[in-house]
């Protein structure tokens, strides 16, 4: 018997520059995950090796539908042939022509990364409108919300590793240090200099552009936090924020769901 959409099986697969993640979603809630670098290069047998991993140790029936979210294009055909292989449908895939319900105030929608698309969804399903969120990976993205329910934008900055990257390489004599936050803003040796610099920076970066966001859009949003580094800076910053690791497979999740 053909289940209903809503008690389905769909595997979603993020692919950002520096993490993939993969999520299994049964009856629309994550049940089981897996996160690994994203490589330079993947091959088709290396996707379908991974899938099989997590859906091996995790999955008593096969799943229903795939979708996928890959802002590295060199990965995405192998991915897409992976969960060819694993699933009955053909997988969707996050980008211009696949409709998503979201509301864009865009001059060009299309240029917009599918992650982003996702972070936004699940936002605005989850934790209504107006909401800003912000994603802490190889680069930090702010997107923002109206009260309408519409995307109308964000700002992209450098991300925490990329700064402090940046930082050793044009500059001979300073290391790299471990990504965190030093005792005081005033460092009392170079290591925790960096750290004020880089991690307390970037905390005071993005609570003055959440500053910047709430007076344009004319009061208080809730905020979300997700990404590799959300860890390291939520807890810095002045606004009140919502921490979910789990936003864009569950945006992804929530497009799949209405397409099913």
């Amino acid at each position: 018997m053909t289940k209903a959409p809503g008690d389905q099986t769909v595997i979603a697969v993020d692919v950002a520059n520096g993490l993939t993640r993969i999520g299994v979603f049964s009856r629309g809630m994550l049940v089981a995950t897996q996160e690994r670098s994203t490589p330079r290069h993947l091959t088709a047998d290396e996707a379908r090796a991974h899938l099989r991993m997590l859906l091996g140790q995790t999955m008593d029936d096969e799943p229903n539908g795939a979708i996928l979210s890959s802002v590295v294009p060199s990965h995405s055909d192998a991915w897409i042939r992976a969960l060819e292989d694993a699933v009955p449908t053909r997988p969707l895939v996050v980008g211009p022509g696949l409709k998503t319900g979201l509301r864009m105030g865009l001059d060009n929608p299309a240029e917009v990364g599918s992650d982003r698309v996702a972070n936004v969804v699940a936002a605005r399903h989850d934790y209504g409108a107006p909401v800003v969120v912000v994603s802490f990976g190889t680069t930090t993205n702010i997107e923002v919300v109206d009260e309408s329910g519409t995307f109308v934008g964000g700002a992209i900055a450098p991300g925490l590793m990329l700064g402090m990257r940046s930082l050793s390489e044009a500059a001979a004599r300073l290391p790299m240090v471990e990504l965190r936050a030093p005792r005081s803003v005033t460092g009392k040796s170079t290591r925790e200099a960096i750290q004020a610099g880089v991690v307390l920076g970037e905390a005071s970066r993005v609570d003055g552009l959440l500053d910047l966001v709430e007076e344009q859009l004319g009061g208080p949003v809730t905020v979300v936090t997700t990404g590799h580094h959300a860890s390291i800076v939520s807890d810095l910053l002045r606004h009140e924020v919502v921490s979910d690791s789990a936003l864009t497979l569950r945006g992804l999740a929530h497009i799949w769901y209405a397409h099913a």
